[in-house]
């Protein structure tokens, strides 16, 4: 058998001319030592504070804790596949997660991975979980409104987009629903959803997203989900994975809403994971930095100047209260980093005030801005009104003989609590609660029986929309009232008034 010599040297020149020389250079540690959630890693002298480290098996790593002899780091998934001597790699990335069109009406945990069953997430947009805000000339003021489709907030606390309002009060007032009910709202209004289930039971989870489901709100929902039986790491960085995946679209110049449910658990996580890594303790045993870790996450939402293309990012974070402790820690922190509040009471929830907001102690301090004009006509003195209200009712119990004006505005104040009332998953079209609001603010309301005013806004609605739709699309398009209006809404209540006594 002869051999071709220039053959042999071609096909070696080939080899040599296509040989890619890559050399894998990267640090490498072993475990010292493992455990609910963390892990002591030695050896990994250049790793940077946030980097992702890789453990065998692919489980990702978060580098937390730079020490002196030893790196800590928090285990993002299962740690106990870990063992002691494993080797540990660094990557030389930040944790980033999947963004764009392509998370609508999924259901992620917080690394982006699907928990829905519906295949892997196709999107070659990424964004870092943590990013610097927007800064002070990257924003504009809070002017246009999102509407909840719930009257009480609407009326009396108004959000707007760009804006962080807290939703606050004890365990099962009503919290998640708003979310819900406000999220089921933006239905065709071009807003991108997020909703963030931080320790919740993976029963109430499901319930949640078969409600948003029935109601037609997934289609631009996503929801990142680290339930109660995730390890505490990933209850850390969910909010900060969704804030991401809402950015995206917020940088983009389009409008997103997202619902943090709830930072208190976030907190506890977070508590657990500083208290592992022998962090000092501060108040209630959480680190010191706590308040930083939730207004580095807040200040993320904004409403971007016209130059960055005028996008919002608004947020409605949830915290729990203990016992109606609003100056406890945690609430303390959020209520001032947010724009405003809104206190859900116990005993109004129980009474059958749905939602059970505290008109004294809730505010929004962005006002009338993020109101509509008309909205902001019909409602403007409505939460002192309440609020004096509530006073009125204590000193009434007194059993004392009220005079006929002190005993109108006791009336009132019932009748306009009941108008408050809302049932769940029905939010109302801003231009309806003007109606009622106005309906129940001018006295249109002070003859018919407490028991009948739900009914009598039910059938208003619906014979205002039959027989006054002109007039209707008239307050649409103005979104203001004027007198000739304000006539003709008038003359429609009087007229329906006498249908209704009949």
């Amino acid at each position: 058998m002869k051999f071709k010599a220039d053959e042999i040297a071609s096909v070696i020149q080939k080899e040599i001319e296509e040989f890619d020389s890559q050399i894998d250079v990267r640090e490498v540690g072993r475990v010292i030592e493992v455990g609910d959630g963390i892990a002591q890693v030695y050896g990994l002298s250049g790793v940077m504070s946030g980097e992702m480290l890789e453990f065998p098996g692919g489980t990702k790593g978060l580098a937390f804790n730079l020490e002196e002899n030893s790196v800590g780091v928090i285990i993002l998934g299962d740690y106990l596949k870990i063992e002691e001597g494993d080797e540990v790699r660094t990557t030389g990335q930040l944790l980033q997660v999947p963004v764009g069109d392509a998370v609508l009406g999924r259901v992620l945990d917080p690394l982006g991975n699907p928990l829905d069953g519906k295949g892997p997430i196709v999107t070659k947009e990424y964004r870092f979980v943590e990013s610097n805000a927007p800064g002070v000339a990257e924003r504009q003021p809070v002017r246009e409104a999102l509407q909840t489709g719930i009257k009480a907030i609407d009326s009396m606390t108004p959000i707007g987009r760009g804006q962080r309002e807290l939703i606050i009060g004890d365990r099962k007032t009503g919290k998640t629903q708003i979310g819900i009910d406000t999220i089921i709202n933006q239905k065709g209004t071009g807003v991108k959803c997020f909703y963030v289930a931080i320790g919740q039971k993976d029963s109430t989870v499901a319930g949640l997203i078969e409600t948003l489901r029935k109601n037609g709100a997934m289609d631009y929902t996503t929801i990142i989900v680290a339930g109660a039986s995730s390890p505490a790491p990933l209850q850390y960085i969910a909010p900060y994975a969704g804030t991401a995946m809402a950015e995206y679209f917020m940088y983009n110049g389009q409008h997103a809403l997202i619902i943090y449910d709830d930072l208190s658990k976030q907190a506890v996580a977070y508590r657990q994971l500083s208290l592992l890594m022998r962090r000092p303790p501060g108040r209630e045993a959480y680190p010191g930095d706590v308040f930083y870790c939730h207004s580095r996450l807040l200040e993320r939402s904004a409403k971007l100047s016209d130059e960055l293309g005028g996008g919002s990012l608004t947020s409605l974070p949830i915290v729990e209260t203990l016992e109606g402790e609003v100056s406890a820690y945690i609430p303390t922190n959020v209520i001032s980093i947010t724009d405003g509040q809104v206190y859900l009471q116990p005993d109004l929830f129980f009474r059958g005030q749905r939602p059970a907001m505290n008109a004294g102690i809730s505010v929004s301090r962005v006002g009338g801005s993020a109101q509509i004009p008309a909205m902001k006509q019909v409602a403007g003195g409505l939460r002192l009104d309440l609020a004096a209200f509530r006073e009125l009712e204590a000193f009434a119990q007194l059993g004392t003989d009220l005079d006929a004006a002190t005993q109108a505005r006791l009336d009132r104040g019932y009748a306009m609590n009941e108008l408050l009332i809302q049932g769940i998953c029905q939010p109302m079209n801003v231009i309806d609660q003007v109606l009622v609001i106005y309906a129940g603010t001018k006295g249109f309301l002070d003859k018919i029986p407490l028991k009948k005013i739900r009914e009598w806004e039910k059938e208003f609605l619906v014979w205002f929309h039959d027989n006054k739709q002109e007039l209707w699309n008239k307050i649409n398009d103005a979104r203001k009232l004027n007198p000739e209006l304000n006539a003709e809404i008038e003359s429609a209540l009087n007229q329906f008034n006498e249908h209704f006594a009949k």
